[in-house]
């Protein structure tokens, strides 16, 4: 797939999240079925499947988006299965989202202290009066967004709408605005899509390099196979609402029902031959 190099995890099997069961019912539809995963810290993994496979609905219910009809979902311990997504996020679980979900009319700057003002450090007669208190810890939390950016190469991009940048670098921004919340699990919804390829690779090194410089766990949604398979050190396929398969990138390529989930009946057969006339 690609040449792309991944680092080493930093996985020390320290339980970040552990689910058990998860099921969605929306009516008479069952989204997902008995969904079960474990990841610990350092992990760098992807979630994947055909459209309608799920995946987005898993996402939704470890954030609090939807309530699951059974199951359980433990972060560092605790339960916290139906919270709210702010009381999850203050947990220290953010995400991004398929569709970039920017404040597009604020600029670069304030899309990431907004990020940041659960941790202000002020109280509301502060905001209210516009106090010396205020005024410090506005004061810290701007320099604060703004190294923050320089991490991200953003600086110099500080005051600009958001809606202007170009697409990749609004992706960068998102990501940055939800590590501004200091999380411990991030999940990256289709971080790639609508990228082109030089954009992609430069994601691909984003992601690792936030992954150690933010000592981070990671979970991904992405249809790009080559982001998937060169970055990800292990992989959970669904389809269908139900997990099928799960494996190192090596071994989900080389999976039967996970071709045949992709391209459909007898599709497996079919690559199985062409392979062997390719190797003679």
């Amino acid at each position: 797939m690609s040449d792309f190099t991944p680092a080493p995890s930093n996985n020390t099997h320290e339980e970040i999240l552990h689910i058990e069961e998860l099921t969605k019912l929306f009516g008479g539809l069952r989204a997902v079925n008995n969904f079960s995963l474990t990841l610990h810290r350092g992990d760098l993994n992807g979630l994947i499947g055909p459209n309608g496979a799920g995946k987005t609905t898993v996402f939704n219910m470890i954030t609090g988006v939807y309530t699951p009809t059974n199951g359980v979902i433990n972060f560092m311990g605790q339960n916290i299965t139906g919270l709210e997504p702010y009381q999850i996020n203050q947990m220290g679980i953010a995400r991004t989202f398929q569709n970039i979900r920017l404040f597009p009319k604020l600029t670069v700057l304030d899309n990431v202290r907004i990020a940041y003002h659960p941790h202000a450090g002020y109280g509301l007669m502060d905001g209210i009066l516009h106090n010396g208190r205020f005024q410090q810890k506005e004061t810290e939390l701007t320099e604060k967004a703004q190294d923050f950016l320089a991490v991200f190469n953003l600086q110099d991009r500080q005051g600009e709408i958001a809606s202007n940048l170009p697409y990749g670098e609004q992706r960068r921004l998102e990501i940055a605005r939800a590590l501004a919340a200091e999380p411990r699990l991030l999940l990256l919804d289709e971080p790639a899509a609508g990228m082109n390829p030089a954009e992609t690779v430069s994601l691909m090194e984003l992601i690792h390099f936030i992954r150690e410089r933010f000592n981070l766990t990671i979970l991904l949604i992405e249809h790009q196979m080559r982001v998937v398979m060169g970055i990800c050190e292990y992989i959970t396929v669904m389809d269908f609402g139900e997990v099928i398969a799960r494996g190192t990138p090596a071994e989900i390529q080389a999976n039967p029902r996970v071709v045949e989930a992709y391209l459909g009946p007898g599709s497996a057969a079919l690559s199985e031959k062409f392979s062997r006339k390719k190797a003679l």
